[in-house]
């Protein structure tokens, strides 16, 4: 659809004020919300994640289409037992302002970014590395942290157990080198512009807060001659109604999330820039499986059973959301495909059936004794309308629920701080495309995550055995018999996973969908 149709369509009531016109060469991105810091080592956000991606470059990084491959690493070794990661730097790898990018530039990176003084949020995606937790915590100093510069050109990494997404973790902002004199020189105020030294494809030029973050094309960067994109403008987009209408009067090039009631309406009015692709998250019902009933694992099969998903996703979500009856989505790295929960192939009506029969065998269900339950949920429009479909799945099983509802903050709080409750809406956005970044959540240790309290020491001990494996399909094997021991117990009841939602506009080349939802503007370019 041309540009002029989506206007006609609109009209003219529909339009924001126009905004700064922006030169020809100016790729527009929509990005979420104003950083609060571009301090690599400090940042904690999605929009912030998105920038500097652009402005900095890890050991590795990521391809036009999500994958991994090397960054300011030409390559990399592995010791045997998985625990020593030799990574030898590009001899042509420069900063912004042409000084050399050095193996102590990414060691004292990584130091910085565990140093407690710091406050990194970020500082948990380097706890493989070997004394990176004891480091954070304050308990050794960081010159303790298992990372060295054995030469100029050389980075060795210590892990403390074999970690086969360590490659990931090195794209990640936490893992970015320190351009050392900038911070020496600027102290604090080293990130803004014209004090900002980055080694990335972009460089930082203006911050206009509330309208536009502008980088421009690093002429240091190693492939600068094959950076199409000369220079590209952030623009905050907190109204997302807001951030269509500005995309369908041409003001901006793309967006990287939807308001979710209006997708089916924008698939109807946009077509094909409309892109809805899987991505990297789960939502879910946790459950407290301390407390009667719920700690009957019959019970917790029948409420899981009575679900309809596809009517989540489709009615409530309008399908932003994919219907989820595993832990893990599919598609991640050094992975089997995920199992499925039991019952997935009965029909809706036999499914009922199923779940009343396990209620009644716990003492439950319609002609006998009702259960009461509590939904606990952070208060969105579509986290109501979830947990009130829920609710009324619910109902011909004769399940009673109330609902317990605060914002978000409170919610995690008191989750988090071991407040009682039956059933907690919960959801997980990954950090890297492992399964493991989705078991760890209900290890019986984990008290930051596992507010139900499941302990099941054969899934810890599968877990363990995983950790130790460095053998990729031995280890994928390992993690698919943890989570059929998860979806045998049940202790969080998947509901949905979560698809990331573009808005690609008729300039944009090169945008290719994946599931870590990553599209470095390096690998872009314009139409004219």
């Amino acid at each position: 659809m041309r540009r002029r149709d989506l206007l006609a369509g609109l009209g003219a009531a529909s339009l924001v004020r126009p905004a700064r016109a922006a030169g020809p060469a100016a790729y527009r991105r929509g990005n979420g919300a104003d950083p609060e810091t571009l301090d690599p080592h400090k940042t904690s956000t999605l929009a912030e994640a998105t920038i500097l991606l652009d402005l900095y470059e890890g050991l590795s990084a990521y391809g036009p289409d999500g994958t991994l491959g090397p960054g300011a690493a030409a390559r990399w070794t592995t010791s045997a037992d998985g625990l020593t990661w030799t990574f030898s730097l590009r001899p042509d790898g420069r900063w912004s302002n042409g000084d050399a990018v050095v193996a102590d530039d990414f060691v004292h990176g990584f130091r910085r970014m565990l140093d407690p003084a710091t406050g990194a949020k970020y500082a948990s995606v380097l706890a493989p590395i070997r004394h990176a937790e004891a480091v954070n915590r304050g308990a050794m100093p960081v010159e303790a942290v298992g990372v060295a510069a054995p030469d100029p050109g050389t980075v060795v990494i210590q892990l403390a157990q074999p970690t086969p997404y360590f490659v990931e973790l090195m794209t990640h902002q936490a893992s970015t080198p320190l351009h050392r004199p900038s911070l020496a020189r600027h102290g604090e105020a080293f990130t803004r512009p014209g004090n900002l030294v980055s080694n990335g494809a972009y460089l930082l030029k203006d911050f206009s807060p509330n309208d536009r973050i502008t980088a421009v094309r690093n002429p240091h960067f190693r492939e600068a001659a094959r950076v199409a994109i000369p220079q590209v403008e952030y623009i905050p987009t907190p109204d997302l109604a807001a951030a269509v209408r500005r995309f369908a009067a041409g003001e901006i090039d793309s967006l990287e999330d939807l308001p979710a009631d209006q997708v089916r309406a924008l698939k109807a009015r946009f077509g094909e820039r409309v892109i809805l692709n899987p991505a990297l998250g789960v939502l879910a019902l946790m459950v407290n499986v301390r407390k009667a009933p719920l700690g009957d694992e019959r019970v917790r099969r029948a409420l899981s059973l009575a679900l309809d998903r596809e009517f989540l996703a489709e009615a409530v979500w309008g399908e932003t959301m994919l219907p989820a009856y595993s832990l893990t989505p599919a598609g991640l790295d050094n992975a089997l495909p995920p199992p499925t929960m039991p019952g997935r192939d009965l029909s809706p009506l036999e499914r009922e059936d199923a779940a009343v029969a396990l209620l009644r065998e716990a003492g439950y269900g319609p002609g006998g004794k009702a259960l009461a339950v509590e939904l606990r949920y952070n208060i969105t429009d579509n986290n109501r309308n979830t947990m009130v479909a829920v609710a009324d799945m619910w109902r011909p099983l004769n399940v009673a629920t109330s609902f317990a509802a605060t914002d978000a903050k409170t919610h995690f709080a008191y989750l988090r701080d071991g407040g009682p409750f039956d059933l907690a809406r919960t959801s997980w956005i990954a950090d890297y495309a492992d399964p493991q970044n989705f078991l760890f959540l209900v290890e019986s240790d984990n008290d930051g995550f596992n507010s139900g309290r499941y302990a099941n020491p054969a899934y810890d001990a599968l877990m363990r055995e995983a950790a130790r494996e460095t053998d990729l399909e031995a280890r994928a094997r390992i993690l698919y018999r943890a989570e059929e021991l998860f979806l045998a117990d049940l202790p969080w009841i998947p509901l949905l996973h979560y698809r990331h939602k573009h808005l690609i506009g008729p300039r944009l080349r090169g945008f290719v969908p994946n599931l870590r939802g990553v599209s470095p503007t390096r690998w872009l370019s314009l139409s004219p």
